[in-house]
């Protein structure tokens, strides 16, 4: 991914400032957090993120007094989104014509019935679950997992007469919770953020780490199944939903056999591995450092690229696979091609929306609040990426905040307090991953977009598998700390 310089980064000009005015700083306040509260009530409402962002950011900059609505809308927010945008326009696209193809395909529908057939319907919400955690684990981006394996849980949900309503939080659940700060030498970016700053690796914490793993994943799962089994015995199965430009028949000319459906999902793991690990790492790319190139390095852009390349090698097999049962190829790589639009942009306002909330100077009171809650660096550092998760509605944005302003006093605080680094890395990880879902966050925005579904239909269970079993498995893992040895 490529490096923000500093110098357009509207936070860090605004982190560097030391005049803030109190009366205006008391205004800015109220008006974050009216801001943030509108944003998440009418989201919730089924108002598109598309028009509620930049009017919310810019409602947040009008209580800041600063009167330069038009700067902040093209000078901040518009760059942020546009920087986004830039960066993973291709593996939403990408994603959404996978997933496309692998409806259209009926390879889909056939991973859907070889999970059914092996371990039942009733573990519909497991399959899924584990399904998007294997990906995740692997190094496939959630937002190409969540395009991936949606027509895969859509036709095993309704298969097995589980709720439509609970595929964004299953999606949720397996994508961005246990694999993306949790389980140890996970490739999520959640997980690389706090080496530098703690002189540690990915591998931080393996038994904490996987102890809260593990309160994540069975404690979701066993939640999602707990709803199921409610809605079962009120008699609602899959319900009646519009279709969205992910679901599909199957094919005329019959479904694939499993090798054939599971082989392009596999090359997407396989390849993103051995391009990350082998294929990028043993060329020379000196010439990115030039301005030409963005004066960037292999280690910026290894991921998004070994991703593209995963994902058109993963495309292109699943069409020479499938070629007979694509009837309509065209067709079904224009519909996932449009279907990528809507997500990516609604993520990306939500991008330009938490970059004009961090350039305000009321937001670096704020940020000083949260940091300075408690003189235990775990709790500290816990608390903070947490609120500044939330607020930015981003988990690395958050987490990058919290340690670029306090990450050298909080090493400091933990080698005094002879608390491991190993630790503090892994609940700086785990912090990042509670209330960073909250209702504008731009994970679950694409989620609720894939799906066809609304924040009223679906939110609840996602705050539930996201938002509070990974706060309590952070207290866990903050309890335990003392205790176990890592």
């Amino acid at each position: 991914m490529a490096r923000a310089s500093a110098r357009n980064d509207p936070a860090s000009r605004v982190f560097g400032s030391k005049h803030l005015n109190e009366k205006g700083t008391g205004l800015g306040l109220l008006g974050i957090l009216l801001s943030l509260g509108l944003l998440m009530y009418l989201a919730y409402r089924g108002i598109t993120v598309l028009v509620l962002a930049p009017l919310l950011a810019l409602l947040a900059t009008l209580f800041a007094g600063q009167g330069r609505l038009l700067a902040t809308y093209t000078e901040v927010f518009m760059p942020a989104l546009g920087n986004y945008l830039l960066t993973f326009f291709p593996l939403f696209l990408l994603g959404a014509i996978f997933g496309k193809l692998m409806a259209d395909s009926g390879s889909a529908r056939t991973i859907a019935e070889w999970f059914t057939d092996k371990i039942g319907g009733s573990q519909a919400i497991a399959a899924v679950v584990l399904s998007c955690g294997v990906l995740t684990y692997g190094g496939v981006s959630l937002f190409v997992v969540a395009f991936a394996v949606y027509p895969i849980a859509n036709a095993l949900f309704h298969r097995s007469s589980t709720p439509k309503r609970l595929i964004p939080a299953a999606l949720a659940l397996g994508s961005f919770t246990f694999t993306m700060t949790a389980f140890p030498g996970t490739p999520a970016i959640q997980n690389a953020i706090p080496a530098p700053y703690f002189g540690t690796t990915p591998f931080a914490a393996p038994v904490l780490g996987t102890i809260a793993g593990l309160i994540m994943m069975v404690g979701g799962i066993l939640w999602l199944n707990m709803r199921r089994a409610r809605a079962e015995a009120r008699g609602e199965g899959y319900g009646d939903h519009e279709r969205t430009d992910a679901d599909a028949e199957p094919p005329a000319s019959g479904l694939p056999g499993m090798a054939v459906a599971v082989l392009p999902v596999v090359a997407v793991i396989s390849i993103n591995a051995l391009c990350t690990y082998v294929v990028f790492p043993a060329f020379d790319y000196s010439y990115l450092g030039t301005d030409e190139y963005g004066d960037t390095t292999i280690d910026d852009v290894r991921g998004i690229w070994s991703i593209i390349v995963a994902m058109v090698a993963a495309i292109v097999l699943c069409i020479a696979l499938n070629l007979k049962r694509l009837e309509h190829l065209m067709e079904s790589v224009n519909k996932g091609t449009m279907g990528s639009l809507l997500p990516v942009f609604n993520t990306a306002s939500e991008v330009g929306y938490g970059a004009v909330i961090a350039s305000l100077p009321a937001f670096a009171v704020v940020r000083d609040a949260v940091l300075g809650v408690s003189s235990n660096p775990l709790v500290s550092v816990a608390v903070a990426t947490n609120v500044l998760a939330g607020i930015t509605g981003s988990a690395s944005g958050g987490m990058s905040i919290a340690l670029e302003t306090l990450g050298e006093r909080f090493r400091e605080m933990a080698e005094q307090s002879d608390i491991s680094l190993e630790l503090m890395h892994r609940v700086t990880a785990l912090a990042s991953g509670g209330l960073d879902a909250l209702p504008h966050n731009g994970a679950v925005i694409t989620l609720l977009a894939i799906t066809g579904l609304t924040h009223k239909q679906s939110y609840s269970d996602i705050f539930v598998v996201a938002v509070a079993i990974p706060l309590l498995a952070t207290v866990a893992v903050i309890a335990l700390g003392s205790v176990i040895v890592l």
